[in-house]
């Protein structure tokens, strides 16, 4: 298979897939013709608050002010878009670093956050040093109106209508967010379902956007980290297309997150809250 990929730097500027030649089987028989293919670019990114490294990830290199700014508030490294000061996004060994200036405040508890995991033996999790840190308690949602669940599904497919690098590439997962009339309003995509939330919970925040008027959705299973990064942004419902994990109900449960699960046609499942549901 033949890759092209266009200048490093110029692909890092916009680019979210490549192309390629492939050789497609189709009923177990090979086609020696070749074909074009286009693949989802995935690069090291890195995030650098006030000079300090703080977490590097393999991303989509598209949205990615959104991606830091949603990682910023669902890691509760900063309360509010006003705690960023600037940001800077840098090509270095062949991958980018956002570096984000953000307040006095947030970068002392960030430093103390650090501080007290330094020298603690590290659980393996997804590089978080602390179970703590993996289960910090997350606050409550708001009680909001009741959504029709026909509203829920029918954001769900159009959410799906809507996946352009999902469609190009078939490797990404995305996250969208409709209003309680089920209308899609933001859609992100990313190779990581986790960094699809944060980016379209970045582009809420910096749209200004009252995000517990709507719903989250995301064209994947809902894992505990879904639910949480949800509930930190102040959505009350979470409509996955696949299935949650029994810790992602239970946190749903305490967090009073309305969470959906097997989103298929008009099908669905309804594991916490079922009161924000109408027939």
């Amino acid at each position: 298979m033949r890759l092209s990929t266009p200048d490093l730097d110029e692909a890092f500027d916009r680019a979210d897939h490549a192309r390629a030649q492939v050789v497609r089987v189709r009923a177990a028989r090979i086609d020696a013709t070749e074909q074009e293919d286009c693949l989802a670019e995935e690069v090291p990114i890195a995030l650098e608050y006030n000079g300090i490294s703080h977490a590097t990830m393999l991303a989509t290199p598209a949205d990615l002010e959104d991606f830091a700014l949603g990682f910023s508030l669902t890691e509760g490294i900063v309360d509010g878009v006003s705690d960023i000061r600037g940001m800077d996004l840098r090509h270095e060994c062949a991958g980018i670093v956002v570096a984000l200036e953000i307040s006095s405040a947030c970068a002392m508890r960030l430093r103390e956050r650090r501080r007290a995991m330094a020298g603690r033996t590290g659980c393996g999790l997804c590089g978080v040093e602390t179970l703590p840190e993996v289960l910090r308690p997350v606050p409550a949602v708001a009680d909001g109106p009741a959504v029709p669940i026909g509203a829920v599904l029918q954001a769900m497919r159009d959410m799906r209508a809507r996946q352009v690098l999902h469609d190009l590439t078939g490797a990404t997962h995305a996250a969208g967010w409709a209003d309680a009339q089920g209308r899609v309003a933001l859609v992100r995509e990313d190779v990581g379902r986790h960094n699809a939330l944060d980016k379209l919970i970045g582009a809420l925040a910096r749209g200004g956007q009252d995000a517990s008027a709507g719903m989250t959705l995301v064209s994947s299973r809902a894992s505990f980290e879904m639910v949480q990064k949800t509930a930190m942004a102040g959505v009350g419902i979470l409509a996955a297309v696949s299935a949650p994990t029994a810790l992602a109900v239970r946190v749903a449960l305490q967090t009073n997150l309305t969470l959906l699960g097997f989103l298929r046609d008009a099908d669905a499942a309804i594991y916490t809250h079922p009161q924000r549901m109408l027939a």
